[in-house]
């Protein structure tokens, strides 16, 4: 007989592609629970029967998200544990998920999040570029702001990944190129952990050429390198030059000389200014 949990929120990841990808306590959680929240109940519903998991499934999406939290986490208060999967990897991570682990926090719920599968640590590591220091952009905006988050990445030195749909491989890879420049390094994983898996390395121009030629199918992680710091250093030299050193005994007509070569946007009347208060 199955003993009684504790009413608590469950966060359980579950597997990106191969079933085996799940781990035996997510099993036993699931199987314990007394109702188990779904991004999409038909999805789950497969996973669940595959691992004969008897529970109540209740859909939970971002479209009606906002509106069940708060009796959700009323049923947990009153005793009931509750589990949230999403149709594959950790739940929250660009998928529902934050309201409800917020909402249950704000009324002192229980919440714990089962370690598990999710897409872009797998492919982080494949791509070969550095991953002591990354940042997870998620989705990027399809239309209204897109081209001013792209931008905003430009000097970013961290390792940078994407979650995109196949059908905008191309368009984003272009996209890239144009704001961190053709030859920055980049990957291209799909289908991660499934019979297709794939990881396309290279610069940002040689994948735009590979996936013009190819097209994409299948679920989409995007990593792209950050920019160097040499680069970095070298760009900001050359929009600051470092102004040079004055002797002490220089005169002060020469000391405002130099200080204008290093700022020329300094017009000539504040020069002559400058000269007429000695």
């Amino acid at each position: 007989m199955t003993k009684k949990m504790a009413g608590k929120l469950y966060l359980v990841p579950t597997p990106v592609g191969n079933l085996e990808d799940i781990t035996l306590r997510a099993i036993r959680i699931l199987k314990e629970v007394d109702l188990i929240l779904a991004e999409d109940t038909r999805t789950s519903g497969i996973l669940l029967k595959h691992f004969d998991i008897k529970k109540p499934l209740q859909s939970h999406h971002k479209f009606n998200e906002h509106e069940t939290v708060s009796h959700i986490a009323e049923r947990i208060l009153s005793g009931e544990s509750i589990a949230l999967i999403s149709d594959a990897g950790t739940p929250a991570i660009s998928d529902p998920g934050f309201m409800l682990v917020r909402q249950c926090v704000s009324c002192g719920v229980d919440v714990e999040c089962l370690p598990g599968a999710t897409a872009f640590v797998p492919a982080l590591v494949d791509s070969a570029l550095p991953c002591d220091r990354f940042c997870f952009e998620g989705f990027l905006p399809q239309k209204k702001g897109r081209a001013t988050k792209i931008a905003s990445l430009k000097d970013e030195s961290r390792t940078m990944i994407f979650y995109e749909s196949p059908y905008r491989v191309v368009k984003t890879l272009t996209q890239f190129a144009e704001a961190f420049g053709s030859e920055r390094p980049a990957a291209v994983c799909r289908e991660i952990s499934k019979i297709h898996e794939e990881c396309v390395r290279g610069s940002l121009g040689e994948l735009i050429e590979h996936f013009t030629a190819h097209e994409p199918k299948g679920e989409i992680v995007m990593i792209v390198g950050g920019k160097e710091e040499k680069k970095r250093e070298e760009e900001n030299t050359l929009l600051n030059p470092p102004c040079e050193e004055v002797d002490d005994s220089v005169d002060k007509g020469r000391v405002d000389e130099l200080t204008v070569s290093c700022h020329p946007e300094q017009s000539e009347g504040s020069v002559n200014a400058s000269n007429r208060d000695d």
